[in-house]
């Protein structure tokens, strides 16, 4: 007998308006427990907004939001979720370790505990010879890592991900993406925007999100298949039309 995998993450008739433009129209999907889900869509599409809605930081018109079997607003489920927005949230003036340890400390994590997160962190992304160095003098690419691991030190079991390899060099976005599926293997579930085909890809399934609305859930494979073509990136322009 096959079980059912657990839900994350529900979202039912999500609505958000922001006077005349209306950033998510009635959106609803189902994540589940390890899983890693790609929404992909062009830059206003109202991918930040539904992330920005499963962490708290934003207050939907309509709809229900529930995150690790607690319906929004719900304070508690914050020390289960990390959350890495589209630029990031640091101190420029701060060590790249004072920084993550100042998170862990956001996080209610004791000093003790808090400083060997914030090493295991750092050792994930890779910047544990770099963990001295003050913010302002890294590069974009660097300050990413950074934020993504501020956003791990507290072993979030539910991990959102605002266009989290903008602006980094190839290698660097492939090192992230094994990362991730890493991750997602031992349990962490994953929610991450992007307008990148290559790295809808590496999702386990994708919503196409355009004008606040989910045109179409599913594998790749799927999308491809239901849009009748080859590549991703066709797929999302025949759905897109087919519900324009």
């Amino acid at each position: 007998m096959i079980r059912a995998q657990p839900v994350a993450v529900s979202v039912e008739g999500l609505t958000k308006a922001y006077g005349t433009i209306r950033a998510l129209d009635g959106v609803s999907l189902t994540v589940g427990a390890g899983e890693i889900y790609g929404l992909l869509g062009p830059n206003g599409a109202g991918k930040t907004t539904l992330i920005r809605s499963l962490v708290g930081l934003v207050n939907p018109d309509a709809g229900t939001v529930t995150v690790l079997g607690r319906r929004l607003p719900d304070r508690t489920v914050l020390a289960e979720v990390g959350y890495m927005p589209q630029a990031p949230a640091l101190y420029a003036d701060l060590t790249v370790e004072e920084n993550v340890r100042f998170f862990a400390s956001v996080h209610d994590l004791d000093r003790r505990t808090g400083a060997q997160s914030a090493v295991d962190a750092l050792e994930l992304v890779d910047l544990t010879s770099r963990r001295r160095s003050v913010v302002a003098t890294l590069s974009g690419g660097m300050r990413q890592r950074v934020s993504l691991a501020c956003a791990l030190v507290h072993r979030p079991r539910l991990l959102l991900l605002d266009e989290p390899t903008v602006g980094v060099d190839p290698q660097l976005r492939a090192e992230l993406w094994q990362r991730f599926t890493t991750m997602s293997g031992e349990g962490t579930t994953i929610i991450v925007s992007s307008h990148v085909m290559d790295e809808a890809e590496r999702c386990g399934r994708l919503g196409l999100v355009r004008f606040g609305r989910m045109l179409a859930e599913g594998t790749s494979a799927e999308l491809r298949r239901l849009a009748g073509v080859e590549r991703l990136e066709d797929a999302f322009l025949v759905l897109s039309e087919s519900k324009s």
